[in-house]
């Protein structure tokens, strides 16, 4: 990592995963039709490398990747990220920042008659709008990722992201993979789930109060009711999904606005709470 990061210090990976653009940005730039991008070349923030497809597949798997979500590839490159969800159903836009890069996707998007599903931006991923993406794709050195940590935890809770090679910091993936066949370089990818934001007192609806710490996904905190205080386990969200134990009780449930609601031990009992503040 010492030898990559000096190396590629000016020019930051923008490895190539795909991008997309609105329908109204379709025109692609003068671009000469023969344009061949070359591995390791310098970028904005980074220099461009392919992603192999064999991990583009991997990653669209975690991402769980419907006809229903609208994928955001923050440095699409060449675009086959993009181009491989639309193909899956996907509506995916890619966000480049080079102007060849983003011609030569939109081309092979119409080739492979994804078009109106894989669109492609010339733009800067730090001044882009992707907070309407369900999925975010990204193949970026660390210190970019941590630059955009803060958006990403910001988007709607549930939201997936999943990262080529390089993680997020101290928000710990909820899931990592490698991929070992038709991959040369550059073949892990994390995958995270954008957490709902419950950290604070939680009123039960028998009088308890749950007091919950929050970093991430993770959790901790207590169960209390007067003088008498539990300590929760195995607590941790999964988007608006929120789980822990309670001495022998497995409490599960589902987070919206305020509200907690859910089930006990696999459905012996029912729970729900309010956050007062």
């Amino acid at each position: 990592m010492t030898a990559l990061r000096s190396t590629l210090s000016a020019a930051v990976l923008c490895l190539g995963a795909w991008a997309t653009v609105p329908a109204w940005a379709q025109t692609a730039p003068a671009t000469p039709p023969d344009y061949v991008p070359k591995e390791g070349q310098a970028g904005k923030d980074v220099i461009w490398l392919p992603t192999a497809q064999s991990l583009v597949d991997r990653m669209l798997e975690m991402a769980k990747l419907t006809p229903r979500d609208h994928l955001i590839d923050l440095g699409s490159g060449d675009g086959r990220l993009v181009i491989t969800a639309a193909k899956r159903g996907a509506t995916a836009h890619g966000i480049e920042y080079n102007p060849d890069l983003v011609a030569l996707s939109q081309r092979a998007a119409r080739a492979e008659g994804v078009a109106t599903r894989a669109t492609f931006e010339k733009a800067d991923i730090f001044e882009s709008d992707f907070s309407k993406a369900t999925v975010i794709t990204m193949f970026l050195l660390p210190d970019l990722n941590l630059q955009l940590r803060p958006t990403l935890l910001a988007m709607k809770p549930g939201t997936r992201i999943v990262s080529n090679s390089f993680d997020l910091g101290d928000w710990q993936p909820d899931q990592t993979q490698q991929v070992t066949e038709n991959c040369r370089t550059y073949c892990e990818a994390y995958q995270w789930t954008v957490p709902a934001k419950v950290e604070g007192t939680w009123r039960l609806a028998d009088g308890r109060e749950l007091v919950l710490k929050q970093t991430f996904q993770m959790l901790e905190g207590t169960l209390r009711r007067g003088s008498e205080i539990v300590a929760v386990s195995d607590a941790r969200m999964d988007g608006t999904r929120i789980r822990f134990i309670v001495g022998a009780d497995r409490y599960v449930g589902e987070v919206t606005r305020g509200r907690m609601h859910g089930s006990v031990n696999d459905g012996a009992s029912a729970w729900r709470a309010v956050n007062p503040g």
